[in-house]
């Protein structure tokens, strides 16, 4: 439309489309949009699909997630080196749309990685998390019995860590935000990256 509220010449004649026999000779004041309406609504069912938080094949995007140490140490630094799905639940949670189960046993590793100087939290590890459970979307998650029997279970390597996050995730059936090729490799969890 020009600036008068009337179509501009460049649209009066509008390209076929799979429903019509020829071009399409808008009349008065339609827009192309309305035109091109089957192709606009498919367009736009995807876009509020996104928004709503739900994947464009109609599947619902998961609620709840457990999450590995990595994960939450590239949230917190902002580094962008998430995954896109990871990155965009991270989002979620941060609009508390989404539940993020964080182990005790990422915690203790994430105090482990800072005690050695691999990384730098700028603060203790206790108000690192306390600033992260501030957030209700957090919870934190505490190892029981169950996931331990679960951890020696699993031996798709040697990294007790690894295997009691995975247990986490298993003993809720949640999936596991982790970019961990052993842990994808190994098929034990539903893995978001």
């Amino acid at each position: 439309m020009d600036r008068r509220g009337r179509l501009s010449e460049r649209l009066t004649w509008i390209p076929r489309t799979r429903f019509s026999k020829g071009p399409i000779k808008p009349s008065g004041t339609c827009s192309r949009r309305h035109w091109a309406g089957h192709l606009w609504s498919k367009r736009a069912a995807r876009r509020i699909a996104r928004t709503r938080g739900h994947q464009s094949n109609g599947v619902a995007e998961p609620q709840a997630a457990v999450t590995d140490t990595h994960a939450v140490i590239f949230h917190a630094a902002g580094s962008g080196t998430l995954g896109t799905k990871a990155g965009a639940f991270f989002d979620r949670c941060e609009r508390r749309e989404a539940i993020l189960y964080v182990p005790t046993v990422v915690i203790w590793e994430v105090s482990l990685l800072a005690r050695v100087a691999r990384i730098n939290l700028r603060r203790t590890v206790r108000a690192f998390f306390d600033d992260l459970f501030s957030n209700p979307a957090y919870h934190p998650l505490d190892v029981t019995p169950e996931q331990v029997y679960l951890a020696d279970e699993l031996r798709f390597n040697r990294d007790p860590f690894d295997a009691l996050i995975c247990a986490a995730a298993r003993s809720l059936e949640l999936p596991l935000i982790t970019r961990d090729g052993d842990i994808r490799g190994s098929g034990a969890v539903k893995v978001i990256w």
